[in-house]
C-alpha cells in the first residue's frame, strides 16, 4: 500500500455541524408507514436520512432498470456505444411482455429512443434490447449487472434479468437500489430522459408511440427528475425517485408499498422531509481542480488532481458554517504512466477529529511515461537553471 502525505490540512471555514449519523433524526416519525422498506439518502455525500428496513432482500420489480440504465450509460460513456446506434430487435426482445414500447422483430430503433422506452415507458422489451445490443445476449447482461453490484459491495442484490419481471432469485434492496440510484445519476444526462413527462418515439411514422412517464412525481412534485417505477404482484409499488432543488439532490426509494397513490404519497413525504430539514454546502464543483500532484518518471513533472464530481458537505437547515475542517490527501511516490480518471488522492471532511466524508480525487489528464531522452533534457535543463542560479 502506498504511504499517504497530508498536503493541506485546514482549509476555511465550514460547518460547526455535521450529521454523521442523520437516521437518529428520521427514527422520530416513520416516514414510510406502509411500504416494506424504505430509503433516503444525499445524493452528494450518500448520507443516510431515513431507513426502513432498508437492507431486507425483495422482489424490485421494474427498479432493476436503474442498473440497466447505468451500464446502457457506462456503455455510452466508454464509447463502446452512441446514443444514435440503431438497434435491430431480436424476437426474444419482441417477446417481452408486461410493460413495453411494442418493438417487433426486426424493428430498428436508435440507443437514444430505446433508452427513453426504458426510462419513460419501462419498456421490458427496450430492456432486453439495449441488453443484447452491448453484451450480445441478455444472459451476457445480466452477468454484467451482478458483476457491477459487487463492485459497487452490494450484499443483498441479484438480478437474474434486465428488466424486472417476476423470476425467481432475482431481488435487491433499498439500500442497494439508492446506491445503484447514486450511481446513475453521476451520469447527469439521464435526467434528460427519466425526466420526460410525456413524448412520442416512431414520430416520423403513420403509428407514433406516445409516452407517458409511469412515475407521475416528475410532473407534481417540484424538482424531480427521475428515476424508475415498479410494480408485479409479487413486489408490489415500487419507486426510486430523485429531486433536485439548487444544489441539493437526495434519492428516495420506497419498496412493497400497497398502491400507486400510497407509494407517491409516501416518496414526497421522504422528499419532503429532506428539503425541509437539510441543506448542502458545494465545496467544490464537479471537474474542479483541487491540487498538483507531483510525478515521478513522467514526461510532465505534475499532474492536477480533480474532482469526478459535485463535492459538498450536508448539514441541518439551521447550523451554520463555522469550524470545520478539509484535508487534502495525494498518493505519495505517483510514477508514470497515469491514465486520466486514475484516483490518486482524496479529500477529507473533518469533524472534531473525525472523518466524515471521505471522496476520491482524480488526474484530469494521462501522462505518459518519459523516455531516455525525455530524462536527459530534464536533467540537462535542471542543471542549466542550477546553474544560471549559483551566478
Amino acid at each position: 500500500m502506498l504511504r499517504k502525505r497530508i498536503i493541506y490540512l485546514f482549509i476555511g471555514i465550514f460547518i460547526s455541524y455535521m450529521v454523521v449519523l442523520p437516521s437518529v433524526y428520521a427514527e422520530e416519525v416513520d416516514l414510510a408507514t406502509n411500504a416494506k422498506s424504505a430509503i433516503l439518502i444525499d445524493q452528494d455525500t450518500g448520507t443516510i436520512l431515513f431507513e426502513k428496513n432498508s437492507h431486507q432482500p425483495l422482489p424490485p420489480a421494474s427498479l432493476t432498470k436503474i442498473m440497466t440504465m447505468l451500464l446502457v450509460m457506462e456503455a455510452i460513456d466508454s464509447g463502446k456505444i452512441t446514443l444514435d446506434d440503431k438497434v435491430r430487435v431480436s424476437e426474444y426482445a419482441a417477446s417481452m411482455g408486461g410493460s413495453q414500447i411494442f418493438l417487433e422483430a426486426g424493428e430498428e430503433m436508435s440507443v437514444r429512443d430505446l433508452l427513453k422506452g426504458v426510462a419513460v415507458a419501462s419498456g421490458n422489451d427496450a430492456s432486453v434490447a439495449l441488453a443484447e445490443y452491448i453484451a450480445g445476449s441478455e444472459e451476457a447482461f445480466v452477468a454484467k449487472m451482478n458483476e457491477k453490484a459487487k463492485e459497487l459491495g452490494l450484499k443483498n442484490t441479484h438480478f437474474m434479468n434486465s428488466n424486472g419481471l417476476p423470476v425467481k432469485n432475482h431481488y435487491t434492496s433499498a439500500y442497494d437500489i439508492a446506491v445503484i440510484s447514486r450511481e446513475l445519476l453521476k451520469y447527469e444526462q439521464i435526467t434528460r430522459y427519466t425526466g420526460i413527462y410525456q413524448d412520442y418515439l416512431r414520430k416520423n411514422t403513420k403509428n407514433p408511440f406516445w409516452l407517458v412517464n409511469t412515475n407521475r412525481l416528475v410532473r407534481f412534485y417540484k424538482g424531480v427528475d427521475g428515476l424508475k417505477t415498479g410494480y408485479t404482484t409479487e413486489a408490489k409499488f415500487c419507486l426510486a425517485a430523485t429531486a433536485k432543488r439548487g444544489k441539493f439532490r437526495v434519492i428516495a426509494v420506497v419498496m412493497g408499498a400497497p398502491s400507486t397513490k400510497i407509494r407517491n404519497k409516501e416518496v414526497s413525504r421522504l422528499l419532503d422531509y429532506a428539503f425541509s430539514q437539510y441543506k448542502n454546502e458545494v465545496i467544490y464543483e464537479k471537474n474542479q481542480p483541487v491540487i498538483n500532484a507531483k510525478v515521478s518518471k513522467g514526461k510532465k513533472d505534475y499532474v492536477s488532481l480533480i474532482t469526478p464530481y459535485q463535492i459538498s458537505v450536508l448539514m441541518k437547515k439551521e447550523e451554520k458554517l463555522t469550524n470545520y475542517e478539509k484535508v487534502i490527501i495525494v498518493d505519495e511516490n505517483i510514477i508514470a504512466p497515469i491514465e486520466k480518471g486514475e484516483v490518486l488522492g482524496k479529500l477529507q471532511t473533518i469533524k472534531d477529529g473525525k472523518v466524515v466524508q471521505t471522496f476520491p480525487l482524480i488526474a484530469e489528464e494521462n501522462i505518459n511515461k518519459a523516455s531516455l531522452w525525455d530524462m536527459i533534457k530534464k536533467t540537462t535543463k535542471s542543471q542549466l537553471l542550477l546553474s544560471k542560479n549559483s551566478e
